[in-house]
């Protein structure tokens, strides 16, 4: 496993990181996720994703269950605050009292004293900015976290956060946390430049679109057991796998990935990792083999033509 700074923080995370979106809690139970952390860290993955919300805090539940059984400075666990995790009107956005409340709540289910990484899961147009930034710079300062960013924020938003905390000094954000794939490449036009000129590192999640770039969806097959042929969880992929085109596209990688001697979903990773504004890709695995798989991206290196031709069959 490779290792990288994220952002100019001291902080150095693996290139692959191991996520629990809709697989925590949902796809994977204790057991399971027992053999898929342990084996997580045995390969070197050293930072865990999470989020409040995450099937209603039950993913931090498990990790919490697990994590715990090893050395706390053997991984980096991130969690996020934004979205309702009750019918309370409080209980939401990033006021001064949700961060206080979501954080502890976060916390107690990870049965951590700190999280590494607390990033803010949405933009708030509701509440002042600054009252946000002074929130986490008191979380901050009280060690219940140690680094902070943003997901899914516009560069602008990034930019001004990053202005404010400079101007007060107070801690600057070190990560955006933001969708990218080889199908959706938006980040490249401002977010991402904007993250590197502020020295931030990115940690994307969905690198896989979801398992579209692994090739399982072939010629509009939805094998069953998969995501895709789940209607709980497909409702970001459902128009993605209906395309013929696309994934007569996706297919066309499987040459690439020979020359490699590895498969489409672990190119598809590596065509990420060929970024140097990229720190970690957000990895979801609902099995030990899925999860050596992905482990199994880092670390390679592609040849320019290929890169290329990557970028053509997918542009931005």
């Amino acid at each position: 496993m490779k290792y990288r700074r994220l952002g100019r923080s001291g902080l150095r995370v693996s290139e692959i990181a191991y996520g629990s979106w809709l697989t925590f809690a949902n796809q994977v139970e204790l057991e399971k996720g027992k053999k898929i952390i342990h084996q997580a860290i045995e390969l070197g993955i050293n930072y865990f994703d999470s989020a409040d919300v995450y099937e209603n805090g039950k993913a931090e539940e498990l990790l919490g269950e697990i994590l715990p059984e090893r050395k706390r400075s053997q991984y980096i666990v991130a969690t996020k605050a934004f979205w309702p995790f009750s019918e309370y009107e409080t209980d939401r956005g990033l006021s001064r009292k949700h961060l206080t409340d979501s954080l502890q709540g976060s916390l107690d289910r990870l049965k951590l004293k700190y999280v590494d990484l607390f990033y803010c899961h949405r933009y708030d147009p509701e509440t002042p900015l600054r009252e946000t930034l002074e929130a986490i710079e008191d979380l901050i300062r009280q060690g219940k976290i140690l680094y902070w960013g943003t997901s899914e924020w516009a560069a602008s938003q990034i930019a001004e956060a990053y202005k404010i905390c400079e101007e007060r000094h107070w801690h600057l954000p070190v990560v955006n946390q933001p969708l990218y794939n080889l199908l959706s490449r938006n980040i490249e036009k401002e977010i991402l430049p904007k993250c590197v000129e502020l020295g931030m590192g990115t940690a994307n999640f969905s690198p896989l679109a979801q398992g579209i770039l692994t090739g399982k969806y072939s010629g509009k097959k939805i094998p069953l057991g998969t995501r895709g042929a789940n209607d709980k969880q497909n409702m970001w992929m459902k128009s993605q796998i209906e395309d013929l085109d696309l994934l007569n596209k996706v297919d066309s990688l499987g040459e690439i990935a020979s020359k490699y001697n590895i498969t489409m979903g672990q190119l598809s990773l590596a065509w990420i990792l060929q970024n140097p504004g990229i720190s970690s890709v957000i990895t979801g695995a609902t099995s030990v083999k899925q999860l050596e798989e992905n482990a199994g991206a880092s670390g390679v290196l592609l040849d320019r033509t290929d890169i290329e031709q990557m970028n053509r069959l997918f542009p931005l």
